[in-house]
């Protein structure tokens, strides 16, 4: 058996409902993380136990799994969510003493399936295993994968599909839209407590500050420009970046229509209904600069008491995004092209090779691989005359012009 603790339940029970996960007669281990759970020192001696526990085949009896109440901004329109096919099983605390959550996904419905079926089907279970792995792997903050388990039913989508569930964990299922749902939906003091809670569980060093609040603002803005920078690295394109996907712990989570990028295009979208390019590659950091304004705008009532201090101290801070994002930005671009100085001269450098990788329509990953083995002699676009005048400049960096050319942000 695998003790779990239940500290989100200390939060108002608008919150959360309390759901156990369906039962499976037949669930058949797919996939299991067994580095995954070495690592956590999760105590189960064979992949049965630990799939008939998670899997909630245990007696009937008082349930402490849950669903989480959020809401959240769906490609600019808000509305009430919560976990419609998620159930947060516990809280596992490692030996040194990390807490993450054990979910499930795929599990069944909750108070808040609003008319789905709660199930997941194997692909999309398997898809997310595979690519929050690599995530992990590219050291990137992520979600990861225990298990994928079979449950034997079938799942109706646009034809029939395997049912599957995911077991995933993260240090917190908290996100902007939970933020959004308590402002909008609850009281100041529901805010509160959801602001002190998330401190005191994910950075116990700001709870002292003089406005706890807006120190958590500062900190997630800054762990999500990290994200996304990271994401920036490796051509991720996270497809829907909503509100409600947007994790206060800073960790890539819900890879639904997501990708990495093939030919480099500022305007690659990977979901089908994305169709403004809201959350194309180029308008990643845009679109978080946007999702971390409206988390300013939740904790305005706990930043500080005064309405309009609160607006001017959450709005200074919203400012630096801009400059915070385009030395980290440059500084990652240049560390990909080899070049450890950071000095602004440097990134109209980057800016060309994106352009030219553009017109000439190149790998966005083969690109930077070719130039880390200085395989761009011979044949090939890269050895043409369109960029050699660039690849003399990047191999002879001192003779660039002090022509700063940032990157903007909308």
């Amino acid at each position: 058996m695998l003790n779990l603790e239940y500290s989100y339940l200390s939060l108002p029970g608008k919150f959360y409902q309390l759901v156990k996960p369906s039962s499976f007669s037949k669930p058949e281990t797919v996939l299991l993380n067994e580095a995954l759970l070495e690592e956590l020192n999760i105590p189960f001696t064979n992949q049965q136990d630990l799939i008939s526990f998670l899997l909630g085949n245990e007696p009937d009896g008082k349930t402490s799994s849950f669903a989480q109440a959020y809401a959240g901004h769906q490609f600019g329109n808000f509305t009430n969510l919560g976990d419609g096919r998620a159930i947060v099983m516990g809280e596992y605390i490692t030996s040194l003493n990390q807490r993450f959550d054990i979910q499930l996904k795929g599990s069944g419905r909750t108070f808040y399936s609003r008319g789905g079926d709660g199930k997941a089907t194997l692909k999309a279970m398997l898809r997310e295993y595979l690519i929050s792995e690599a995530m992990q792997h590219l050291n990137i903050p992520t979600s990861r994968s225990l298990l994928v388990a079979k449950t034997g039913e079938l799942v109706q989508r646009e034809k029939e599909h395997d049912g599957a569930v995911l077991a995933r964990i993260m240090k917190s299922h908290i996100r902007i839209g939970t933020f959004e749902y308590a402002r909008h939906s609850g009281t100041t003091e529901d805010l509160r407590a959801l602001n002190d809670y998330t401190i005191n569980r994910l950075y116990p060093e700001i709870k002292h500050e003089e406005s706890p609040a807006l120190s958590l603002l500062k900190k997630v803005m800054t762990d999500q420009i990290d994200l996304v920078v990271n994401w920036m690295r490796v051509g991720f394109i996270h497809g829907v970046m909503n509100t409600d996907n947007v994790s206060i712990s800073g960790e890539t989570f819900d890879y639904g229509p997501c990708a990495f990028m093939n030919a480099y295009h500022p305007d690659t979208v990977y979901s089908s209904i994305d169709t403004t390019g809201r959350y194309a590659f180029g308008n990643q950091p845009n679109v978080i600069k946007w999702n971390i304004a409206r988390l300013a705008e939740a904790l305005l009532p706990v930043i500080h008491p005064e309405p309009s201090t609160a607006l001017q101290l959450a709005q200074a801070c919203i400012d630096q995004f801009d400059n915070i994002w385009v030395e980290k930005y440059y500084e990652m671009m240049l560390l990909k092209l080899g070049i450890e100085k950071k000095a602004p001269e440097l990134y109209l450098l980057v800016d060309e090779l994106l352009a030219l990788m553009l017109n000439l329509k190149l790998d966005y990953t083969n690109t930077f691989l070719a130039l880390t083995h200085d395989k761009v002699t011979g044949e090939g676009i890269m050895a043409g005359p369109e960029f050699k005048p660039w690849l003399d400049k990047w191999k002879t960096p001192s003779t660039i012009p002090m022509d700063m050319n940032k990157q903007k942000i909308g």
